[in-house]
């Protein structure tokens, strides 16, 4: 027995309970069908037959993205234009073309998915400056081409709050730019975000041929909920009204609070911090707003697999595991750190998930030991099925968007105190 065992040994866990949270369902049934019948109705699209037209991808897990991106390439086809993809993600992928590509692929998107040629590169070229001087640079084959489509999720960004947060605008100022880009305007400061995301963004469709942007709605269980073509005045105008919807639509951990949220997994694929702030309630950097979720103590059990071992965010957590240590690469988190100007602190890292708990609830002050209120989530991408703690039952009977749709149960630790 260590001493770390002989303190932790003694923390009780109480039962589970299996919960479900109820949100909006809209969503869109057929994407090809919404794409086409926006884009073909008198649309100021701008392609004509033989352009090169560059097809911005990002490397945020979004939603049906394969049929997405397919859809707007067999649309430039149709139109007699010559799609391909770009990635447009700064400075993920471990700022190289390889890992980049490879994102991608991640994600589902590959030349033979989506019908076209990828182009992954880390050059950029100088296309103009902005108002106020900077130097603004895009992706070298964007900028060659004859006309670029943005395509993004629009959310609420994990750090900062402001009419442009994660969308339209951020991907060309930032991903657009690759990891050059990247890095410029990180090293102003997310405090300075509000307006240089804008700033930025609108330079490069004042200076390259940004056809028209798509942008995408998720509602809370993960899926479409709504996608709007935008021109380049239309994204201007309608993006900051898009994320009051976007933000409208995201799910939230009901309960409110919790003493200890355990999450089980977090990656780059489910949020750019790893797990989202707006979740979770922890901000690793600059932030303005009001969370909508607070816990005393996070732990975090395991990194996805498609993360890659990038391990960005770990530092929002209090407790960690020995298996999350033994996942992070630091030579595909810190390109992304150095770009970002982040630093990634571990948190204490447990032998077990039994461990990792059972030192969550132990650090946890001003709690009951014997009866912590604990929240369970896989992801936070996924939060409608969750668990809480058999303590936390009087709070949400009478809730009639959480259902209960179990008894207590123990936590099915194996013989190494793992959940699997």
């Amino acid at each position: 027995m260590s001493a770390i065992s002989d303190i932790l040994d003694k923390i009780p866990l109480p039962r589970m309970v299996r919960v479900r949270q109820q949100f909006d369902h809209s969503s869109v049934d057929d994407i090809p069908a919404e794409l086409f019948g926006q884009l073909e109705n008198g649309f100021p699209h701008g392609i004509r037959p033989g352009m090169r037209i560059a097809i911005t991808c990002g490397s945020r897990g979004i939603a049906n993205l394969p049929v997405i991106m397919r859809t707007i390439v067999d649309f430039c086809k149709k139109q007699g234009a010559h799609p391909f993809l770009i990635p447009a993600m700064g400075s993920h992928g471990g700022a190289t073309a390889e890992g980049q590509r490879a994102v991608l692929t991640s994600l589902g998107i590959t030349e033979e998915t989506c019908g076209c040629p990828i182009y992954s590169s880390m050059e950029t070229r100088v296309i103009g400056s902005t108002p106020e001087g900077h130097p603004v640079q895009i992706e070298a084959n964007a900028a060659q081409a004859d006309g670029i489509i943005v395509v993004n999720r629009i959310k609420p960004h994990p750090v900062f709050v402001a009419p442009y947060e994660s969308g339209l605008m951020k991907m060309m100022a930032i991903g657009l730019g690759k990891q050059k880009q990247a890095e410029y305007i990180h090293q102003m400061g997310f405090d300075q975000f509000y307006r240089l995301i804008p700033l930025f963004g609108n330079a490069v469709m004042e200076h390259a041929n940004i056809l028209f942007g798509v942008a995408i709605l998720e509602n809370a269980y993960d899926q479409t909920s709504r996608i709007v073509v935008l021109t380049k005045d239309g994204i201007r105008k309608e993006e900051p009204g898009l994320l009051l919807e976007a933000k409208a639509n995201m799910p939230r951990l009901l309960p409110g609070s919790s003493d200890v949220l355990v999450v089980d997994r977090m990656g780059k694929d489910i949020s750019g911090d790893g797990m989202d702030p707006n979740i979770t309630g922890r901000f690793c950097q600059y932030y303005t707003g009001t969370p909508n979720f607070t816990a005393k103590r996070v732990v975090v059990l395991d990194l996805t697999d498609k993360t890659h071992g990038n391990f960005i965010g770990i530092e929002a957590a209090d407790v960690t595991t020995q298996r999350v240590l033994n996942k992070a690469d630091p030579e595909e988190t810190y390109p992304n750190s150095l770009t970002s100007c982040g630093n990634q602190h571990m948190p204490m890292h447990m032998k077990s998930d039994k461990q990792a708990i059972q030192c969550a609830i132990k650090i946890s002050t001003g709690i009951d030991l014997n009866h912590a209120r604990i929240i369970r989530i896989p992801d936070t991408l996924h939060v409608m099925d969750i668990q809480i703690s058999e303590t936390m039952l009087p709070e949400i009977r009478d809730r009639s968007d959480i259902q209960i749709l179990g008894e207590p149960e123990e936590w099915d630790f194996d013989a190494e105190g793992n959940l699997w």
